[in-house]
């Protein structure tokens, strides 16, 4: 029963990075809620909009296996 969980966190997490290696999660980052502030000497970058989305996906993810 636990291999079946690690299985299928491992083929998630490959079909993430292949998403991300291909261009296909751009939007990731790039959300409304993302803010961005580069000044001369000084960056900031809050990913609230993109934590969000991991947040309910994940929540979504853990509600469908404890089912």
């Amino acid at each position: 029963m636990n291999t079946n969980i690690f299985i299928t966190i491992g083929i998630i997490l490959i079909l993430i990075g292949l998403g991300y290696k291909y261009g296909l999660l751009n939007w990731f980052g790039n959300l409304p809620l993302d803010f961005k502030k580069e000044g001369e000497n000084f960056s900031f970058y809050a990913p609230i909009g993109s934590m969000f989305v991991i947040s309910v996906v994940l929540s979504l993810l853990m509600w469908l296996f404890n089912r």
